[in-house]
C-alpha cells in the first residue's frame, strides 16, 4: 500500500439505470447487486480501503436511496462517504465534473457496476501522486474483441504512454482494454469542461475527456494490472461475476446465513444467499440465488438466477 495514499480520495459512479439488467434493475441498482452475498459496492469499498482510501464520494441516481440504505455514511466501516446526485444521466464525464468542488487532490475513479480483480495498483497510484504522470488507466490485455467493444480500446506509444483511447470501438485494432478503473489528477476537470456531447450516445464520455488530456500534452499512461473483470450489464454478467468470485475463492458452493439446503438438495458451483427457502429438493448447478428468495421449482436447474420467486435462465455460452 502506498505510504502517501492518505491524501488520495475515491470516487465510485453508481447512478446508472441499468435497464438491460431487468428484472433486477426494477428494485436493485446494479452497484448493490450481490457478488458472493455482498453488495458489489461493499467489495469496491474494501478494494479502496486496501490503498488507504477512506474518504469516498458515491455518485447516485436511479434508486439512489437503496444505495444509501445499503452503505449508510460509512462510519461503521471506517469510511467517510459523501453522496452526490446526478439527476440527469449524461455520461461519466458529466458525473465526474459535478465533483470538482469536493476534490482537491488526485483521486481513484471506479465504476460502480464492475467486478474486477487486480495486481498491485501501488505503482500507478504513486506515479500520479508524485506528479510524474497526470492520469493512469487500469488496463487488461484482452483476447476477446467483443469485450473491448463493450469498453474502450487503448492505443499506446511506448513505455505505457497512451496516445489514443477509443470508446466502444467497432473495429478493434488493439488488445489493450480499459477496465473502468482510473487515477486522475486535477487536470481532468479542465478537460471535462471542454468535453462535447457525443453523437453516438448524446452523453459526455470520460474517454473524450482523457483524449483532450492527451491532446493538451498531459502525460497519460496505462497499467495492465487487471486480472479479471466483468461489466454487470446483463443478467448473465451477474451470474458470471459470482462464479468468477467463487472460483477465485476456490469454493464449489457458498450458502448464506439462515439458509439450509433440505435433504436431497445440492448446490454445485452455486452461490445461495441468506434466508433462502426451498419448496422441493432439487439439484442446482452453476447458479445464483439472491437473499430472501423462495425456490419453488421442482426440477433441477442449471445456469439460472433466482430472485424472489422469479427464475431467470442464462445462456451458458455467455458464462463460460
Amino acid at each position: 500500500m502506498p505510504n502517501s495514499s492518505t491524501s488520495l480520495k475515491g470516487v465510485i459512479l453508481a447512478a446508472g439505470k441499468g435497464t438491460r439488467m431487468y428484472p433486477f434493475s426494477e428494485t436493485l441498482p446494479k452497484p448493490i447487486l450481490p457478488v458472493c452475498n455482498r453488495p458489489l459496492l461493499s467489495t469496491q469499498l474494501d478494494f479502496m480501503r486496501g490503498y488507504g482510501i477512506t474518504e469516498i464520494i458515491v455518485v447516485i441516481g436511479h434508486l439512489g436511496y437503496a444505495i444509501v440504505d445499503a452503505l449508510g455514511d460509512g462510519s461503521s466501516q471506517g469510511f467517510k462517504i459523501r453522496y452526490v446526485e446526478q439527476s440527469e444521466t449524461l455520461g461519466m464525464a458529466h458525473a465526474v465534473g459535478k465533483l470538482e468542488q469536493y476534490i482537491d487532490s488526485p483521486f481513484m475513479l471506479l465504476l460502480g457496476d464492475i467486478y474486477l480483480t487486480t495486481e498491485d495498483l501501488g505503482p500507478m497510484i504513486q506515479r500520479v501522486l508524485a506528479g510524474e504522470i497526470n492520469a493512469c488507466l487500469a488496463s487488461k490485455v484482452e483476447s476477446d474483441p467483443d469485450m473491448i467493444r463493450r469498453n474502450f480500446a487503448i492505443m499506446e506509444e511506448s513505455s505505457g504512454r497512451v496516445r489514443q483511447v477509443i470508446e466502444k470501438p467497432r473495429y478493434v485494432e488493439s488488445k489493450l482494454k480499459g477496465c473502468g478503473l482510473y487515477m486522475f489528477d486535477q487536470n481532468i476537470f479542465d478537460a471535462i469542461r471542454r468535453t462535447p456531447r457525443t453523437a453516438m450516445r448524446d452523453e459526455y464520455e470520460i474517454t473524450d475527456s482523457i483524449q483532450i488530456l492527451i491532446n493538451d500534452g498531459h502525460v497519460v499512461h496505462h497499467s495492465p494490472v487487471v486480472k479479471d473483470d466483468m461489466n454487470l450489464t446483463f443478467p448473465h454478467d451477474l451470474l458470471r461475476a459470482n462464479l468468477m468470485e467463487l472460483e477465485r475463492r476456490q469454493l464449489t458452493e457458498l450458502v448464506g446465513e439462515n439458509t439450509t439446503l433440505p435433504a436431497g438438495t445440492s448446490a454445485h458451483n452455486c452461490v445461495v444467499g441468506d434466508n433462502v427457502s426451498f419448496s422441493h429438493p432439487i439439484n442446482l448447478t452453476n447458479s445464483l440465488v439472491l437473499s430472501g428468495s423462495q425456490v419453488t421449482e421442482s426440477v433441477d436447474l442449471d445456469h439460472v438466477i433466482i430472485h424472489g420467486e422469479s427464475t431467470v435462465h442464462c445462456d451458458r455460452n455467455m458464462i463460460s
